[in-house]
């Protein structure tokens, strides 16, 4: 009896969770965003050390698209087993604090398969967010970096890149005000019980996969809530938050790299295999997304990036 309880708080409670009519304000964003997941996933495919061309590829895109807005452009570049590996950072300057820093950015490797979900929507999104944001004012410099080798076998190890940038931050002196690591961000389902937890967390969650995810520890606590409630003054796409402590999973992205040097961080994320069977498979591909659910979590990061540039 007491394992029938245990397993029944592996899917949500809240029955009653509804998108409502959200739908993006810009009717043009979803059809940008299919453009860059079909690029990165389809046409290039895997990405990473052991399909190196992949990699290299992703990035000259990358770096393409970034330089089309008009960003000044950094690489960050470092060897494995070999190979140079590169983050690549397009700099916001901001226009009052310019020596603070928001970092919204996304890993673009994958783990040997096409990564569309995991993670071609985060890059794609990051790209559109660099976008949408070239000629708004922020305040404070917002950095939007595109991240190597998240991905195994140099996940929560030094050669991943997020490590790598965030371990010469702290060195400098760099003062990160906020993380955003956008990880797979573009699956969503109105199906009932189509969100699975965490034993003993569907008490007090979803039933229905179908919002973006805030996941932080206790010390990004502020930072996730001023990202959610930014977000949920700018669209109605519904919004999770879980800012807690020793919450398995919720590292597993490039902030956990800056939670090692003290800096707050949180993941914007679909919750990845928790909702969808996708998850590391060859059968992670484009066609599976939610683009007009992916605009309207483009669209709420956007207002909430602009809040997090003012200072407090």
């Amino acid at each position: 009896m007491a394992v029938a309880i245990v397993l029944s708080t592996m899917f949500g409670w809240r029955i009653f969770t509804s998108r409502g009519d959200a739908g993006p304000k810009d009717a043009k964003l979803p059809a940008r965003l299919v453009r860059h997941v079909l690029k990165i996933s389809a046409e290039i495919g895997d990405r990473g050390i052991y399909y190196y061309e992949g990699l290299k590829k992703c990035a000259e895109y990358i770096k393409q698209e970034l330089d089309s807005f008009g960003y000044p452009l950094e690489i960050q570049q470092y060897e494995i087993e070999g190979k140079q590996v590169e983050n690549i950072i397009a700099v916001k300057r901001g226009s009052k604090f310019p020596e603070a820093v928001v970092i919204v950015g996304a890993h673009y490797d994958s783990c040997f398969n096409p990564g569309a979900d995991d993670n071609a929507s985060g890059v794609a999104g990051l790209l559109e967010l660099a976008r949408s944001l070239k000629d708004k004012d922020t305040e404070m410099t917002v950095k939007f970096i595109a991240f190597t080798c998240e991905e195994p076998p140099f996940f929560k190890t030094e050669n991943m890149g997020s490590r790598r940038y965030a371990r010469k931050a702290k060195a400098s002196g760099e003062d990160i005000r906020a993380v955003i690591a956008l990880d797979a961000i573009g699956y969503y389902s109105n199906k009932l019980f189509s969100q699975r937890y965490l034993p003993l967390m569907g008490f007090f969650f979803p039933a229905k996969g179908n919002f973006i995810a805030v996941l932080g520890d206790w010390r990004s606590r502020a930072l996730a809530l001023r990202i959610k409630d930014s977000f949920k003054r700018s669209t109605s796409f519904p919004v999770e938050l879980l800012a807690l402590d020793h919450v398995p999973c919720a590292d597993f992205s490039d902030h956990w790299s800056f939670w090692k040097e003290g800096y707050p961080g949180v993941m914007l994320t679909d919750t990845a295999f928790l909702r969808h069977e996708n998850y590391h498979k060859a059968t992670d591909t484009w066609e599976k997304l939610d683009y007009a659910g992916m605009a309207c979590v483009v669209e709420g990061l956007n207002a909430a990036i602009v809040v997090l540039s003012k200072a407090k």
